[in-house]
């Protein structure tokens, strides 16, 4: 089968009318008809039976359709590919991410990048770590940025940086003169826990428990920014990465550096088969740009 067929028998087949297939495909009904009718030539055999108007699939159309489909969905997947190699300065880049990363470093880092590329454009999502990577798979986005990230099938890490978790606490909490803080600090004071199914939640978990510390819950969140406004609002301490803590917002918190250190990875996601475009590739040279000296700040 050409391309034109399979993409014709598979508007059909879909639509199930010649009427919604050529709609589908924005041709005339006699042109899809006119392919459709090659097709069937040309394999040597039908692949719709006419009855009373309708198109019914034959055996043969049934036993090709799965076989059809997954070169269908082929040939959408190189077209979109091919269209993100040509792109330079004009490309669209999709990015999924944590939602700490929403919040001020991805905004400044695509703002900053839109004053030298104003004619990029930017889809972008906040989605939670599982979901970042089920949105790579379904090719709903190009990149995607997390905290620590799992080795996943089919999905490359690249490093972005390396960064820590930092206590937080309301203004009014005194801790001297002490630049960096212990868990052993934090014993005693009402505590806004990470939940254990993300990252920073599983990795601070772990040192609790190497410290045998276990800390007042008032409170376990989903999401850090959660935690920082809890603080915020005197409600206890917490623990969070230090990109939700540099964020704006929430002036009555205090960030602290913990001892011994807490590091984490930001890392990068994108689908091993496919190549990042030209224009995606710059993007992430400059997000690095933007990271490092965000983290400086």
């Amino acid at each position: 089968m050409r391309l034109r067929h399979i993409e014709v028998f598979h508007a059909v087949y879909t639509c199930g009318s010649i009427t919604a297939a050529a709609k589908m495909l924005n041709v005339s009904q006699p042109s899809v008809s006119k392919v459709l009718a090659h097709a069937e030539q040309q394999l040597g055999f039908a692949l719709f039976d006419r009855l009373k108007g309708k198109l019914i699939p034959t055996q043969e159309a049934e036993r090709l359709i799965t076989h059809v489909t997954d070169a269908y969905d082929n040939i959408n997947e190189l077209r979109r590919i091919s269209e993100n190699l040509r792109a330079t300065d004009t490309g669209l880049i999709r990015i999924a991410m944590a939602p700490a990363f929403g919040i001020d470093l991805v905004p400044a880092a695509i703002a900053s990048y839109l004053d030298q590329h104003p004619e990029t454009s930017f889809e972008i999502e906040t989605l939670h770590q599982h979901q970042v990577a089920r949105a790579l798979k379904q090719s709903r986005v190009d990149i995607g940025i997390v905290f620590d990230p799992p080795a996943t099938p089919g999905i490359t890490v690249d490093h972005l940086a390396r960064a820590e978790c930092v206590a937080l606490a309301h203004k009014s909490l005194d801790f001297g003169i002490k630049r960096r803080l212990t868990l052993e600090d934090l014993d005693g004071l009402p505590f806004i826990n990470l939940n254990t199914r993300s990252p920073l939640g599983g990795l601070l978990a772990s040192r609790m428990e190497t410290n045998d510390i276990q800390f007042q819950n008032v409170a376990k969140v989903e999401t850090y920014q959660m935690a920082k406004a809890l603080v915020a609002h005197g409600a206890g301490v917490s623990i969070i990465d230090e990109v939700t803590a540099k964020s704006t917002g929430h002036r009555d918190v205090i960030a602290w550096k913990l001892q011994p250190p807490l590091h984490f990875n930001i890392a990068l996601l994108h689908l091993e088969s496919e190549p990042l475009s030209i224009v995606t590739q710059r993007f992430v040279e400059h997000l690095k740009i933007t990271l490092a000296e965000f983290l400086k700040a």
